[in-house]
């Protein structure tokens, strides 16, 4: 894959708060969801890495930058991006936009977790896999 991996929602009422603006914290559910359908789209499922591979990823850090606004029923998409792994950490890159503008910047520090919840490196073949996601060129 070049460019970025998308993901497209629509912003539902649920998704607002009284003003019909998406409430901040919603946007990291926006963004889970498209880090779990980027992996999906790999064969990454947690399932299967739970099953096959033995590990699970955990969400470490969240940093986020607000620019603009959604609101109810706008049209989204949050595209996915991959810095190098190293050892346990995984580390990604996730906007949210609308119409090509970006609302929302966030990095997501994943750790790679064994069946005791302590930090394993990342499978050999999950990072093989894990590199048909964009990578990760720019800061938030």
């Amino acid at each position: 894959m070049s460019g970025r991996v998308e993901f497209g929602l629509r912003v539902y009422y649920e998704d607002t708060d009284a003003g019909g603006i998406v409430y901040y914290a919603n946007y990291l559910k926006f963004i889970e969801r498209a880090r779990s359908e980027a992996l999906l789209g790999l064969g990454l499922s947690q399932v299967v890495l739970r099953e096959r591979h033995g590990v699970l990823f955990v969400v470490r850090e969240v940093a986020a930058r607000y620019f603009a606004s959604a609101r109810l029923e706008d049209q989204l998409v949050v595209t996915t991006r991959l810095a190098p792994i190293t050892g346990a950490r995984i580390e990604m890159a996730q906007d949210v936009l609308r119409d090509r503008q970006v609302l929302v910047k966030c990095r997501v520090g994943l750790t790679c977790v064994g069946p005791s919840g302590r930090p394993v490196r990342v499978p050999e073949a999950v990072a093989a896999a894990l590199s048909g996601l964009p990578p990760l060129k720019d800061d938030i």
